[in-house]
């Protein structure tokens, strides 16, 4: 399942050659439109040894592959800078794998989210991740005479009551190199109240097309930086070779009678691994700290029947009602594997085993994204 990358070529301006109908961001950081609370801030973490720079001399490139029939024509590249590229997909998650290493690639992937609209609220070279803020897709405004007259006068004059933001997380590649996940989460606003006169937001499902379309546009962004500009032409190819990588049938289900709240996955570790960070991703987890060696994720998670709860009231507060934590409690998501079938149990902060009605909601959580 791969997508040779000899048919994209670079941009200096990635947005410019891609379609513009589909996407075209601009931060809610740096308009004055309605903002949405940034997620807490991750605890700071000292340096990880795992993302150190490799020893040794640099490893050279190989040359890009052909790419598959019906895509852009293949280009020629003479010591191509970004080495290969390639897509790869199991169930609905789809991530970039390169040559490059994370020491390389982060400093690109700043640039590439700038570009495209975005400021960055989380950026830790240490941990892997990177985070967008919350962003409005202009491109979703009705393209009609009205609403091009008045936007070139009043920039704001017209809002799609959605945002959306995006979750870069990298990992180092067991072979060398880096495999790349890029992961949504949506928001849409909602008039709330009697008179219809207040508004809230509310989280909506990620959408795997939109995470297709800007692994597209990282994937020209990381592409040979001695090539032209790519035409609309190559650019719509890209991203449809994206969107059409062929997934294979994921399978997962839930183990029930445990000590800890159990998902059985028909996956080794490799794509277990990497299936269950893109669903902690799109599910909203906060990713504190991650243990590949010893199959560990440490995330802190709040359960959804907290959201939007207030605090107690004067009279609750009489019969001793306390607010609720609503920063998260820590767990461990464990990941041990068995021949090709791996198990994935929720631990709590301590590491015991844990199957209460919060790690039960973790594990329904992740299942859509991992069957």
């Amino acid at each position: 399942m791969s997508l040779a990358g000899s048919a994209l070529l670079a941009c200096s301006s990635v947005s410019d050659g891609l379609s513009p109908a589909k996407v075209d961001y601009r931060s809610t950081a740096t308009v004055k439109a309605p903002t949405l609370d940034v997620p807490p801030d991750l605890t700071q973490l000292a340096s990880d040894p795992r993302y150190a720079p490799p020893s040794g001399a640099p490893v050279s490139a190989t040359a890009m592959q052909a790419a598959p029939p019906g895509l852009a024509p293949a280009v020629a590249p003479a010591a191509p800078v970004a080495g290969e590229l390639r897509i790869e997909r199991s169930g609905n998650a789809r991530w970039l794998v390169t040559r490059q290493t994370p020491e390389q690639l982060w400093p690109l992937l700043r640039e590439f989210w700038q570009q495209n609209g975005f400021v960055l609220v989380t950026d830790r070279p240490e941990l892997g991740v990177m985070e967008t803020d919350w962003a409005e897709n202009r491109a979703k405004l009705p393209q009609n005479f009205v609403t091009r007259t008045v936007g070139r006068v009043f920039e704001n004059a017209f809002d799609t009551g959605e945002r959306d933001r995006y979750r870069t997380r990298i990992e180092r590649a067991p072979g060398g190199g880096s495999e790349v996940y890029v992961s949504h989460r949506g928001a849409t606003e909602e008039i709330v109240g009697d008179q219809k006169d207040r508004s809230r937001w509310v989280m909506r499902p990620s959408e795997p097309d939109l995470e297709a379309e800007m692994l597209a546009r990282l994937m020209l962004k990381l592409g040979p930086r001695e090539e032209a500009r790519p035409t609309a032409q190559v650019a719509a190819s890209t991203a449809q070779a994206v969107a059409n990588v062929p997934a294979a049938a994921p399978r997962a289900r839930v183990l029930d009678g445990r000590s800890a709240a159990t998902l059985q996955i028909d996956d080794g570790f490799e794509r277990t691994w990497r299936r269950v960070g893109m669903a902690l991703d799109r599910g909203g987890f906060t990713l504190e700290d991650r243990d590949r060696n010893q199959g560990l994720y440490f995330v802190r998670y709040v359960d959804p029947k907290l959201a939007g709860k207030e605090e107690p009231n004067v009279f609750q507060r009489l019969f001793g009602a306390k607010k609720e934590d609503l920063g998260g409690k820590r767990y461990r998501l464990k990941i041990s594997t068995t021949g090709g079938t791996s198990l994935l149990e929720v631990l709590n902060a301590d590491g015991q085993p844990l199957a209460d009605d919060s790690a039960r909601s973790i594990v329904q959580l992740l299942l859509p994204e991992l069957r």
